[in-house]
């Protein structure tokens, strides 16, 4: 246990950094791997979070989400490569490590035959808050975490929504400058998963967050950087505009024209730089629409209506689409030369 004067230091490196220190990566994993036997199930991890930083790792289940997080909070070691967090390496200062880290793991770790605040209490003391500061500690994450109306209350007769908002506010208690959530929103509601992506971002601008989930409007929501991982991997890694432009990588028109579908198809298939013309289902009697496909950087639209006009077909609609991030995660986690071409993606 700390001595009173390390404890005072602890707290002033924590949360009195100088504006240099904050600039420093509070987490840093780099080239992390974990073998399960002769399976290698995570392959060279690599990747930092700053403060005010939210990172999601999205992948489908099994992808490696749930490992890297135990590994980044110790409850796994890894078979190579290392984690530091705030400056502290977690082989060789795991105590230190797991002080500045708040878990919530999919299912917390909850006891139900006790009431709210006992609980916080029990977990205070567990986290080695000074005695003097906890009944503060506890009233602001419960403040925080919108659950004093049930402080009195035995957890195991909480909705779920209430047990994750338990589960995140003894994550708090120790004010941990990192946040590591896995799946924060299974089981929940639709207003229970607004409510808490709304205490997500409010974290996320005082702590570094670390995140998995494999539901894409999760990480969009939230989150400012995303890795795809797929079977161990990291497939990619950017924000979620910058993985939009990196998938996108040849440019995408839809267009709505008034002709047979066969004849509208062959006249755009004839534009240079057009690649493909796939037809859209849905439309007016008489109308075709496509979906082209054009060279990375082309811009045909003036192209398209030429050729409208030239082969007498009333052009009715011209614009851009942009890809979602549902298509990006599709495509790089079914489409292995996808992959290959984003596995060194980093951001700028």
């Amino acid at each position: 246990m700390f001595a009173k004067s390390e404890e005072r230091a602890g707290a002033s490196r924590v949360f009195a950094k100088s504006e240099v220190e904050c600039r420093l990566a509070l987490v840093e994993v780099n080239g992390v791997a974990k073998s399960y036997g002769g399976h290698l199930g995570l392959h060279e991890m690599t990747f930092r979070v700053d403060r005010g930083q939210i990172l999601g790792l999205l992948g489908p289940n099994g992808a490696g989400k749930t490992t890297t997080l135990r590994i980044l909070t110790g409850y796994l070691p890894a078979s190579r490569g290392s984690v530091s967090v705030d400056g502290f390496n977690i082989e060789e200062q795991p105590f230190q490590v797991r002080r500045r880290i708040g878990y919530v793991p999919d299912n917390p770790p909850l006891y139900p035959e006790m009431t709210v605040r006992r609980y916080l209490q029990f977990m205070a003391e567990l986290r080695l808050v000074p005695p003097k500061q906890r009944a503060a500690r506890i009233d602001r994450a419960m403040e925080m975490l919108n659950i004093k109306d049930v402080a009195g209350r035995l957890i195991g007769h909480l909705s779920r929504g209430y047990r994750q908002r338990v589960g995140l506010a003894q994550a708090v208690l120790h004010e941990p400058p990192v946040l590591v959530m896995d799946e924060p929103t299974v089981g929940l509601d639709p207003r229970q998963i607004a409510d808490m992506r709304e205490l997500v971002r409010r974290l996320g601008k005082e702590h570094a967050v670390v995140l998995s989930s494999h539901i894409l409007p999760e990480v969009q929501a939230v989150c400012g950087r995303i890795i795809i991982l797929d079977k161990g991997r990291v497939v990619a890694e950017d924000t979620p505009e910058g993985l939009r432009r990196a998938i996108r990588g040849n440019r995408t028109l839809l267009v709505t024209v008034r002709a047979p579908s066969e004849t509208a198809r062959a006249a755009l298939q004839r534009i240079d730089r057009v690649t493909a013309a796939e037809p859209q289902p849905g439309g007016e009697a008489g109308e075709a629409t496509f979906r082209l496909t054009v060279d990375s950087g082309a811009d045909v639209r003036a192209e398209v209506s030429a050729a409208c006009a030239r082969d007498g077909l009333p052009l009715l609609e011209l614009r851009s689409v942009d890809v979602s991030l549902e298509e990006v995660f599709l495509r790089l986690t079914t489409e292995e030369a996808s992959a290959h071409e984003l596995v060194d993606r980093r951001p700028a």
